[in-house]
């Protein structure tokens, strides 16, 4: 039996299982884009939540939240104690 591995700092689009979220990318794109930021900040923020010791499987272990879709809505930030998304801005 294969040993499962947990992918640390992979985001949901990188895993081989990244079919089983379609959903979420659905419900992404369909959001109205004022609640949406922009490509460029969303990639950025992904950026950030790579390289954050708290990713893990697509999460964020400190809310639980799969970081792709908290990273592309404007009314949402890092939940980090000092937010790590603030250099980005939050495109309000």
């Amino acid at each position: 039996m294969e040993k499962q591995r947990f992918c640390r700092k992979c985001l949901l689009r990188e895993m081989k299982e990244s079919e089983y979220f379609q959903n979420m990318y659905e419900y992404i794109a369909g959001l109205p884009a004022e609640d949406k930021v922009s490509d460029e900040v969303y990639e950025m923020r992904l950026g950030i939540c790579k390289e954050c010791e708290n990713l893990l499987n697509g999460m964020c272990r400190i809310c639980g939240c799969y970081v792709e879709m908290r990273a592309s809505m404007k009314v949402k930030g890092c939940p980090e104690v000092n937010p790590l998304w603030n250099a980005v801005g939050k495109e309000r």
